[in-house]
């Protein structure tokens, strides 16, 4: 590419022509640019150029005074902004050509030993891993939030569903956990994407390797990246991170849809009250509060999984190596980074301000005989097979039913008598019953690891914070790497310039 640029009478307008002139225009011009999309990694591109030309200057490929003067260009470059850029194909080319612009033919030398295959995917790497840090603190402060909100609400009785109908009582602290509990899958999958992210195609070149002396391990510690991917070939065709990532991205949006919409229904129900702050109320209708935040949070799963099928997409069946594919591929990981962080920011945010309504949760924490699974466990412990004791429950339910009232001892002993010729309670207690009928106690007996009583939510939660601190230095830790990795090329730079 540096070979192929040219000075000023091969220009169109200002702007230097680093390709041939056959190249340099044309009625697709436009359609092959991504310069205007590209702002997003022109901080990227200049970090990668700087390494690259520290790198050649260190290996003697270039001397000390011209890569003192091409970093003193990438300067001005960076001053005067993404904005200042004349045209070209893509960011890559224009910095090029501003380089050359401001020293002459010789700040061509910055491509040597490199192709624009190698270095947009040093830069889409490099913008990446700081989006996927970003990801995953907001995982961070949703798990957080929904944390301490289940600390708030471990005795908090409330109905929970199966196919949407009653199925057994809870309470809103387990409910929370629940969703704690997949989040910080979703970080660990943002964490697993950031390091195999972390990985420098520098050096790789258009796809075969090159024949000067370069240190691809040194640029890839100036860029603060974990290593090298090994085969050149691979470091300039792989895509499967912008895959990985976008993937993790569609899981967690779909754990965000999740939980929307089941606050969406809760809120319908009078179970929970949104704060103003994240509802809305209708143009026509006055007395409406709508809880449109979570219901755009709910849709961002759709807009991520829609990225994640287009990216895929535009990676099935391409050959090795590069191809010009290629160029519409990241967009969709960068797209669906901007909107599931949004996404995971707001459902945080209206999670924390919600009110839960205790005293009607309460009351519906045992509707349509929610307790039913207690009774038969109790039947089964005192030692008859749960599918006889479930046989027992399921005649008492369908007596109250028929009789539109609510299942009482009186019920299940007859229905017992019914089916095994004897009455309950010579199997368990009639205070046993009781205590297994009322919701309060049937979470208090559910107390095994993970379970909705109190002492388990406890558990769990002690658990989480424990998990969440771990996963919060580990993020804490490669943003450290990231800001020495910082420090170290601009010591570096400093050398020349």
């Amino acid at each position: 590419m540096a070979g192929d640029s040219t000075d000023s009478d091969g220009a169109q307008g200002d702007e230097t022509v680093v390709r041939r002139d056959r190249f340099s225009g044309g009625p697709a011009r436009e359609f092959l640019s991504s310069l205007a999309g590209d702002e997003r990694i022109f901080e990227a591109d200049l970090a990668v150029d700087r390494a690259h030309v520290v790198m050649l200057a260190e290996q003697e490929i270039i001397s000390d005074e011209e890569a003192g003067t091409i970093l003193d260009a990438l300067a001005d470059v960076e001053s005067a902004g993404h904005g200042a850029l004349g045209g070209g194909e893509d960011v890559h080319e224009a910095i090029e050509s501003a380089v050359i612009d401001h020293v002459g033919p010789d700040g061509g030398k910055m491509h040597t030993a490199r192709s624009r295959n190698d270095e947009v995917a040093a830069c889409i790497r490099y913008r990446l891993r700081a989006d996927l840090l970003e990801a995953a603190e907001t995982t961070l402060g949703l798990r957080e939030t929904l944390i301490e909100a289940a600390a708030e609400h471990t005795d908090t009785l409330m109905p929970g569903y199966t196919h949407l109908q009653p199925a057994q009582p809870i309470t809103v602290g387990h409910f929370l956990m629940s969703y704690a509990s997949t989040i910080s899958r979703d970080t660990a999958r943002l964490l697993d994407a950031y390091d195999r992210t972390n990985e420098s195609p520098l050096g790789g070149a258009a796809f075969a390797g090159t024949p000067f002396d370069i240190d691809r391990e040194r640029t890839a510690a100036l860029l603060g990246f974990d290593g090298v991917v090994a085969n050149s070939m691979d470091a300039s065709s792989a895509r499967d991170f912008l895959a990985e990532s976008t993937a993790a991205l569609a899981t967690h949006a779909t754990t965000l849809s999740g939980l929307a919409e089941d606050i969406i229904i809760f809120a319908n129900k009078g179970y929970v009250d949104l704060s103003d702050d994240y509802s809305s109320t209708s143009s026509i209708m006055p007395q409406k509060k709508n809880p449109d935040t979570l219901e755009l949070t709910r849709a961002v799963a759709g807009d991520a999984i829609g990225e994640l099928t287009g990216l895929l997409s535009t990676l099935k069946g391409l050959p090795r190596a590069y191809n010009r594919d290629l160029q519409r591929a990241h967009p969709h990981t960068f797209r669906a980074v901007d909107a599931v962080v949004e996404a995971s920011a707001v459902a945080a945010g209206a999670v924390s301000t919600a009110t839960w309504n205790e005293s009607l949760l309460a009351d519906e924490a045992g509707a349509g005989f929610s307790t039913a699974t207690g009774i038969a466990d109790l039947l089964a412990m005192a030692g008859l097979p749960f599918r006889t004791a479930h046989e027992v429950v399921a005649l008492a339910a369908e007596e109250a039913e028929d009789a539109e009232t609510s299942v009482s001892a009186a019920l299940l002993d007859s229905a017992t008598e019914e089916v095994l010729g004897e009455s309950l309670f010579e199997y368990v207690d009639r205070s046993a019953v009781e205590s297994a009928l009322d919701p309060a106690q049937s979470v208090d007996s559910r107390d095994s690891q993970g379970g909705p009583a109190a002492a388990a939510v406890e558990s769990s939660i002690a658990g989480a914070r424990e998990t969440l601190s771990a996963d919060s230095e580990a993020l804490a830790d490669r943003r450290s790497a990231l800001d020495d990795a910082e420090t170290a090329l601009q010591e570096a730079v400093d050398e020349y310039v």
